[in-house]
């Protein structure tokens, strides 16, 4: 008997349809003999109906106080559909319960819709395994040290997922999603985009905080801090499929870095649309700039990506950093308000439509030449690049967005990434 945890998105709770059709599957795996907590999103689309109705109400609103109750409106949407797969399973013959993350306890820290999980309680959900119930709980939330519910962001279930599995010790954590694993980059924009049997953890990693949006980045951190077997896998396949069969598919992310991985230069390349690029003008080029600019965003629980700071020309200097689109015009009028005139800047400026393109793989540590030949590629192709970060695995750039398709492509058919011809 193997302890098992089902993450499933939104699509897959989208109508009472598919809620059965998750009962159905999560069912067939108790019947083989597994133990079953199951994590579900909140109904396609329901979140954001929520936050909408919110918006409406305060569409320019940042305090504390409102951003709580953001938290207590949009953990709503988990809480139905905890209780309707509950009713699912149990109309299913299973025994089956609902918690909300507040009830586990799944514990968090207070910084609304962007909390961070600190521990789980295992003692109520061990109890219930053992009684022989299926748990169902909420994912995306938890409650503060005040009481106070949390959400942890977008895409948080993920996260939650894999924080119960390691808080479990679960055997692996499988991610039901829209898609049937990992691909070389987006299929709907390339469609020769192929889908690995294995990613290891770093490349995840990489892929996920770079804007792949197959799973959340928190989430590959757990996975990787407490070695939580996770697997990629399709919703859609049929509920009826055999466990054998089922256990195998998908993209497993791995923590071993075999042969066939390292001959794999380049396994992937990923993409964020959601940046914007702000940069503060005619700064004095002097220790401890950087830090009066990035302590600031970040004291504004703001999260920067890439920086660069230009070289100096007569004592100044002008530093760009990117943020995500809809932290834009908070960062901007925090600066204009408080950190240009403390500093002396010149000025404030910012193009909120640019984006990141990134290539990934663990064999760029061994193989030379790697980021030239992606700068070639989109020289070639007429693309302009206005920032460039780099690490072991990776090389990103900053482009315009109207671009970004053409570079995607265009860097998957150099680095050969497409569909092996039959």
């Amino acid at each position: 008997m193997a302890l098992i945890v089902h993450k499933y998105g939104g699509t897959s709770m989208g109508s009472t349809e598919r809620i059965r059709n998750v009962a159905k599957r999560v069912a067939k795996w108790v019947r083989a003999g597994h133990q079953l907590v199951v994590v579900p999103s909140a109904m396609s689309g329901e979140t954001n109906r929520l936050l909408g109705l919110a918006k409406e109400l305060a569409p320019q609103v940042h305090s504390d106080a409102v951003l709580r109750e953001l938290d207590m409106i949009a953990s709503t949407g988990e809480q139905v559909s905890v209780g309707l797969l509950s009713i699912a399973l149990q109309a299913e013959g299973m025994q089956a319960v609902s918690y909300a993350g507040w009830q586990v306890p799944i514990k968090t820290d207070s910084a609304f819709t962007k909390a961070r999980i600190q521990s789980i309680d295992d003692a109520r959900v061990r109890a219930d395994l053992a009684a022989g119930k299926v748990v169902i709980i909420t994912g995306f939330q938890g409650v503060d040290p005040q009481g106070h519910i949390t959400t942890l962001g977008r895409g948080g279930s993920d996260t939650s997922a894999v924080a119960v599995a390691a808080a479990l010790k679960a055997d692996e954590c499988l991610i039901y999603t829209d898609v049937d694993g990992v691909y070389t980059t987006d299929p709907r924009v390339v469609p020769e985009a192929r889908r690995l049997k294995a990613i290891s953890f770093e490349e995840m990693l990489e892929m996920a905080s770079l804007g792949s949006k197959v799973l959340q980045i928190r989430s590959v951190e757990f996975a990787g801090k407490y070695r939580v077997p996770t697997r990629v896998l399709s919703s859609f396949t049929p509920w009826d499929i055999p466990v054998a069969e089922e256990a195998v598919s998908g993209t497993l992310i791995s923590f071993e870095e075999d042969e066939k991985m390292e001959q794999a230069v380049v396994s992937g390349i990923a993409f964020n649309r959601d940046e914007a690029k702000i940069t503060v003008l005619g700064v004095p080029d002097k220790p401890g700039i950087a830090y009066q600019i990035l302590g600031a965003v970040a004291d504004a629980n703001i999260d920067v990506d890439v920086i660069i700071q230009n070289v100096s020309h007569d004592g100044k200097t002008d530093f760009s950093f990117t943020v995500h689109r809809n932290d834009y015009d908070r960062t901007l009028d925090l600066l204009k308000s408080k950190v240009v005139p403390a500093l002396g800047a010149a000025s404030v400026s910012g193009d909120p439509k640019i984006c990141k393109v990134s290539i990934v793989g663990i064999g760029m540590r061994s193989h030379a030449g790697i980021a030239s030949k992606m700068f070639g590629t989109l020289s070639a192709e007429g693309i302009n690049i206005q920032m460039i970060t780099t690490s072991e695995i990776k090389t990103s750039v900053v482009i315009d967005e109207k671009y970004m398709e053409l570079a995607v492509r265009a860097l998957h058919k150099a680095f050969e990434l497409d569909e092996p011809k039959n």
